[in-house]
């Protein structure tokens, strides 16, 4: 804990540092801009991998009207470290002078607790002007690090399923079909389920040219959320031969399909078109509104390395959608520029360093803020 059993009067709010993890929730999950990754569990299972956790709520009148789960990880050596608000705060963007307070507390926060920087990366449309504008005013820069994507599809729920198949591309639609018809069962995994699952996230790493962690990180970050029922594992089989999976997590009013991986066999029996089906069913059986696909390309272009999966989901009828990024406000602007030039570099050799040894078999990943 930052500061102890923290209540701070900030005019009209009240700022409390809560540790209740049902009343966080509870409260996160009403606000706009909510994200899983503001979760309470998010912050609990990043305090295990190296990060601190400081959780501010802002109450104005009794009311939750801004909350942001704060994560700090001290630099190997000296007393700095770096601060970030994944996918937060979670506020109204268009109240200012709400915003105001809590870009305040959060620049006052990573000075007093020597941060080189702080940085959020809320789901704000790219084309909010004003939000970027007064960002700016206050020395927050648009950061060339983005540790989340920026871009994504959006597949809005809130339709009837006969709609949200006819929403996808014929194509998708008769694979979805097919699959159903071939004989194909998606079916819901469990705990017992994830080393399989990591293996067949493994071949896919390798296949598809893309780092992971060790299965320990997986079978915490997964389990953490499957456990407290924010996650599910869907597995799509054939006869006794499982042919792929996904993770989708679940807070607030959406959902967000972040893990998938697939085997090679079959590919003929198009299984992951009706993993997806199945996903966007269970979503919105849960009551969720919108489906994120988590992740698109910077640019819409075929060169880009994610343009095939970009096609991939968005057969499927996901709506591309841009939001702001990453926003940092440095505390030391020396260091911060230190920073970015060095931690570039350092990234770019693990990856090379997990190239070496992804040909040898081991698999690792670069450390980072995931």
């Amino acid at each position: 804990m930052w500061r102890g059993d923290m209540e701070v009067k900030l005019g009209g709010l009240e700022l409390e540092q809560v540790e209740d993890s049902a009343r966080w929730n509870e409260a996160v999950a009403g606000l706009p801009c909510a994200h899983v990754l503001q979760s309470y569990e998010w912050g609990e299972f990043k305090s295990r991998h190296g990060w601190q956790p400081c959780r501010l709520l802002f109450v104005r009148d009794g009311q939750s009207v801004a909350a942001a789960s704060v994560l700090l990880r001290r630099l190997p050596r000296g007393p700095w470290g770096v601060m970030y608000v994944p996918k937060g705060p979670a506020v109204d963007y268009s109240d200012v002078e709400l915003m105001t307070a809590v870009l305040g507390e959060l620049e006052r926060l990573a000075g007093e607790r020597r941060a080189i920087f702080v940085k959020i990366d809320p789901d704000i449309p790219a084309d909010r002007t004003d939000v970027r504008l007064l960002l700016e005013a206050r020395g927050w820069w648009a950061s060339e690090e983005q540790i989340q994507f920026r871009n994504t599809l959006l597949i809005d729920l809130r339709h009837p399923e006969e709609a949200l198949l006819a929403g996808m591309k014929s194509k998708w639609r008769y694979n979805v079909r097919l699959a159903a018809r071939k004989g194909v069962e998606v079916q819901l995994g469990g705990l017992d389920d994830l080393p399989s699952f990591y293996e067949m996230y493994t071949s896919t790493s390798a296949r598809d040219d893309f780092v992971i962690r060790p299965f320990s990180y997986y079978a915490d970050a997964w389990g953490t959320f499957v456990r407290q029922g924010l996650a599910q594992l869907f597995l799509a089989r054939y006869e006794t031969e499982t042919l792929g999976g996904l993770i989708v997590f679940h807070f607030g009013d959406k959902a967000w399909y972040m893990y998938g991986a697939s085997t090679d066999s079959r590919r003929n029996l198009m299984s992951n078109h009706l993993l997806q089906w199945e996903a966007m069913r269970w979503a919105k059986a849960q009551g969720c509104s919108f489906y994120d696909m988590w992740g698109a390309p910077e640019v819409l272009d075929e060169k880009d390395p994610m343009w095939g999966v970009y096609r991939f989901k968005e057969g499927f009828g996901g709506q591309f959608t841009s939001y702001l990024g990453a926003y940092d406000c440095p505390v030391s602007r020396r260091l911060y520029g230190l920073y970015t030039v060095l931690m570039p570099r350092l990234l770019d050799l693990m990856r090379w360093r997990h190239r070496r040894r992804q040909s040898d078999g081991a698999l690792r990943e670069s450390p980072g803020y995931g």
